[in-house]
């Protein structure tokens, strides 16, 4: 039987920042992927934006984990040539009614750690962004845009320059305890061939099958295994570049952020996501909830042409809340938690997932590594966070 130090299941953008860290520390480290490339789920089918931590709940896993990752992220893709932009957001009241939300925000924002807010008159936001319709909004300048993909390969390659090593077509049957170890029961989906491995840590950051894969390990209690939610969003594109610079998101609505409008790197308008239950991994758009958004659009944008809107992409988010439940923090349990020593399980790593990533590769490896010695100016999110 094989033994290495550490297995991350899970080659999104979080399982390749906790094995980047987990190798900066000296620990011998395998990356097991289910599927045939690195980050073909939820890390590759969302918004792409870093956000800067406004809207979550104040002292929550979120909020902290996302200021703190921002500025993480920002100093790695400095770094690392990762391709990124700081251009700003504009969160915009449609009326009178919704501008005492925008305060609401601001002072949420700052007890989170975002204290860079800008309130903006609506003359002043259409200074800005003169194609925009409000009666007020709010700038957030530290909020930015990032080329994912780029992202994790460029994790993925500090990873393996530490001597991490990744296993793609690996998907994990079961898991047992044994001799104080945690082995796992691995099978490679092109051939068939099942093997055995055994580790001193593993870290579930298998995203969408995160649950499944807790409750394949002999000796997790179920208890602790939360129920798991797939909520489909479905992104609609313009053609051509936007006419706006920034991106602009709505006031909330309850249940979500509204049908806001994200940029990418060359200045394409994608809108969504909006929320879509479903029991299934089908990415496929139906280009009739298109229908929906352009009412909503045009609160913000009203020279959107009818027609315009076209079928883009979708991903599924792994929540622990349903339908018209108060969105759930973040999980993330080791031993004091279920029991397991060397297991840590990361369950609704949902937005902002992303943006998190670093601050959560640094929580999780400061509790299963604390000793190890850190290295490199980005680990700065301190132990007991």
């Amino acid at each position: 039987m094989d033994h290495v130090d550490c297995i991350v299941a899970g080659a999104g953008v979080v399982g390749l920042a906790i094995a980047r860290d987990m190798a900066r520390r000296g620990m011998d480290t395998l990356i097991l992927e289910a599927a045939n490339a690195i980050g073909t789920g939820t890390s590759s089918r969302n918004s792409e934006v870093i956000h800067a931590g406004i809207y979550y709940p104040i002292n929550s896993l979120k909020a902290r984990f996302c200021v703190a990752g921002r500025n993480m992220l920002y100093r790695y893709c400095e770094e690392h040539a990762v391709p990124h932009a700081r251009c700003g957001k504009l969160i915009v009241a449609a009326n009178a009614d919704q501008e005492p939300v925008l305060a609401t925000i601001r002072a949420n924002a700052s007890a989170c750690g975002v204290d860079d807010l800008v309130p903006l008159t609506a003359a002043e936001a259409l200074a800005l962004e003169p194609r925009l319709r409000c009666t007020a909004a709010l700038l957030s300048p530290s909020t930015g845009i990032i080329d994912s993909h780029a992202l994790m390969l460029a994790l993925l390659g500090d990873a393996e320059e530490h001597g991490a090593a990744l296993s793609l077509n690996t998907r994990i049957v079961s898991g047992r305890i044994e001799d104080g170890l945690i082995v796992l029961d691995t099978i490679d989906s092109t051939s068939g061939e099942r093997f055995e491995i055994a580790t001193k840590f593993l870290v579930n950051a298998a995203g969408l099958d995160a649950t499944a894969l807790a409750r394949s390990i002999d000796g997790v209690d179920p208890q602790f295994v939360p129920e798991l939610r797939y909520a489909k969003g479905n992104y609609f594109s313009v053609a051509g570049r936007a006419p706006f610079s920034r991106l602009i998101y709505p006031v909330p609505e309850p249940g979500g952020l509204g049908v806001h409008l994200t940029l990418d790197l060359d200045g394409v308008a994608r809108f969504g996501p909006d929320v879509e239950w479903t029991d299934t991994l089908d990415y496929r758009v139906d280009p009739g909830r298109g229908e929906r958004f352009y009412n909503e659009i045009r609160k913000y944008w009203p020279d959107l042409a009818e027609g315009a809107l076209q079928p883009a992409y979708s991903g599924i988010r792994p929540k622990l809340s349903g339908p018209g439940e108060a969105n759930a923090d973040f999980v993330i349990q080791d031993a004091s938690v279920h029991g397991v020593d060397g297991l840590v399980n990361l369950f609704g790593i949902e937005s902002p997932g992303l943006t998190s990533s670093l601050a959560i590769a640094d929580h999780v490896a400061q509790r299963l590594a604390p000793s190890q010695v850190q290295t490199g100016r980005d680990a700065t999110f301190a132990a007991g966070h």
